[in-house]
Formats: C-alpha cells, structure tokens, sequence
C-alpha cells in the first residue's frame, strides 16, 4: 500500500462552499446533515448511537438481507468489469462484502468510496483494499446534498495519474450503492442524482429505514423512541454546543412531520425550540433567535417497500427485486432503469 493518497475533492467540499452551507443552514434554520460529521467528537457520538440503535447491529435477519441484496447484485451485473460507486460509503464494510462476492465471480472491480467527510472516505479504501487493486480504487469527498455535476465527476473516475487507460474501462457496469443514507435526503434533491448515475446496463443497490406494519403514521410513533432518546440528543446538540449554544437555551424536541406534497411520505423531524433569546456569530455573520424560534436539526423519512417503488418510479427507476427483515423495519432494495424518462427538477 502506497505511503501518500490520492484524494479528489469536489468543489462541494471547497472550504467557501462549506462556509456558504453552514451560514445557509443558520439563515434557512435547516442545518445541513453533513455539520452533524464535521469533526472527530461528533463522528465519535455518531458511531456510538449507531451501534446502539441501528439495526444492521442489533438484527442478525438485518445483515442476512444485505448478504441476499449482495449475492443477487452479483448474479444481474453481466458485465466483466464492473465501478461498484459507494454513495456515502461511511467505512466501507458492507461495500467491501459486495466486491469480495464480485471478486469471487472473476469480475475485474474497480471502487469509488465517496463520503462528505474525508476521515470515511479513507476508512473506506483502506477496507476495500483488502480486494481491490490499488490502482482501481478513486477516492472522492462530496457533499451530494449540494454537488450539481456527480455523474460528470464519478464518471471521468482516474488512479493516481490520471490517464485514459488506467481509468475505468468504458464498457464496465456500475453498482452504486447508497447504504442508511436515503432517510436523509429530500426525496426530490437525491433521486435525479441517483438516477443520472444509472445507465441502461447499471444497477442500484440501496437500504432505506421502514415503517413497520400496516398503519404507517401509527407505526412510526412506535419507532419514535429510536430517534428520541439521550445518544440522539447528545448527537445533534453538538453542533449548537460547539456554536455557543447552551443547553438550557432551549428544548429539542422530535416529531412526525409530512414530506413533499403528494409524495404520501412522513418524516422524523428534529427541532431545537429556543427559550431564551440567542445570537450565533460566524465571522462577521450574526444570526439572531428570539424565544419561541426554532432550528431543524435533523430529519428521517421512513418509508414502506410500497411507497419506495412509488417514489423511484417519479424518476425513472424501478425495484427488480428487494429484501425486507422480518421486524420490517429495514429494506434493501435493487434497483435499475425503466422506461420512464427521469424527471426534472
């Protein structure tokens, strides 16, 4: 393994455009996810909640779907080559099980880890690496929340030296996979950008968090406390905190909320009600709260494995096959191209 990494950065990822984002959130009163990863502490608390809470931990039926989503991935991808695109790649694990299987196939792979935060993106290749060649693996770090251009971006993929001919090879496959990530975006941001990414002979490989049962706005008060609870709260609140914030300035608090008009999709929604007047200063910028304001700090959309096919087909895509654990609480879902045109925003 090479001592020095090459790493690409999107201009998402551009200090300026970072600070625009941040200054955006404050003004907008939506924080952008990504601020809740910004550094180590957060990362760390992160990963706490996640191993306390998520079900790829705590469901031995959870990891077995993946296995099955992996296996089948394997099975549909025909081409000998193929750029498996892992779409908020975290630490690589479940991506690093999906290559050993095409690895297994006698493909040639080839691996894009792409995060927000660099720290994942390099947790991710050094994971892959235990299967992937050095010189087929592109390390990117984008915000895909705001990046207009991914497809141009993933698809001009370069090693080390940027030539043609130690690229991806033109007549490959993409696997793009998108794990635990979709309940964070807003359906109508992400899905053209998924779908850009997806050509005729290419597959998407996604989980998204379920609604359990048959009564869906019943169903997710019951996974409330999934979400509210002290590692959450601990989470989010570091970002106020580390702005000057205090604790006692005000109260988070979690409820349901509606997605898109006409999407028939509903949400967890957290918001920090502030009690107490509050101003946040970012350089020169002043961003002032008087009591009864609030500040959404974070959201998850929940969706059921009906209203997930709904949602794809507003974009062009379409679920070939799927896998659901038996809490009903997780899906992984396989999907590619029909022949709807995609949708424009």
């Amino acid at each position: 393994m090479s001592s020095a990494v090459n790493v690409v950065i999107h201009a998402s990822q551009f200090p300026e455009k970072v600070r625009r984002d941040l200054l955006e959130s404050l003004r907008t009163r939506r924080v952008n996810h990504k601020f809740h990863y910004d550094n180590v502490r957060q990362t760390q608390k992160w990963l706490a909640l996640h191993q306390a809470y998520s079900p790829t931990r705590n469901d031995a039926d959870c990891a077995a779907i993946y296995d099955r989503g992996f296996a089948a991935a394997a099975v549909r991808v025909k081409s000998k080559a193929v750029h498996v695109i892992g779409l908020g790649c975290g630490g690589g694990q479940k991506d690093t099980r999906l290559l050993k299987l095409l690895k297994k196939a006698g493909r040639e792979i080839f691996y894009t880890p792409c995060d927000v935060s660099t720290a994942m993106v390099l947790v991710a290749r050094r994971t892959a690496l235990a299967v992937v060649p050095e010189k087929n693996c592109f390390s990117l770090v984008c915000d895909l929340a705001t990046a207009d251009d991914l497809e141009k971006v993933v698809g001009s993929a370069r090693c080390a030296d940027r030539t043609p001919q130690r690229g991806v090879p033109t007549n490959s496959s993409r696997l793009v996979t998108f794990f635990g990530m979709i309940p964070n975006f807003e359906p109508q941001i992400i899905l053209p950008k998924l779908a850009a990414l997806v050509r005729p002979k290419d597959f998407l490989l996604f989980s998204a968090n379920l609604a359990p049962g048959a009564d869906y706005a019943a169903d997710l008060k019951k996974i409330l406390p999934q979400y509210d609870n002290p590692l959450t709260r601990d989470w989010l609140m570091t970002f106020l905190l580390d702005l000057g914030v205090g604790r006692n300035d005000g109260k988070l608090l979690f409820e349901i909320g509606n997605g898109p008009a006409g999407s028939g999709l509903k949400r967890i929604v957290a918001r920090f009600h502030f009690k107490r007047a509050c101003c946040i200063e970012i350089e020169l910028e002043k961003f002032g709260f008087r009591p009864g304001d609030a500040i959404q700090l974070f959201f998850s959309y929940r969706y059921t494995p009906e209203r997930v096919r709904k949602v794809l087909a507003r974009f062009g895509l379409e679920v070939c096959d799927q896998w659901i654990t038996s809490s009903e609480e997780e899906g992984v879902f396989l999907v590619r191209r029909s022949g709807v045109s995609v949708e424009r925003r």
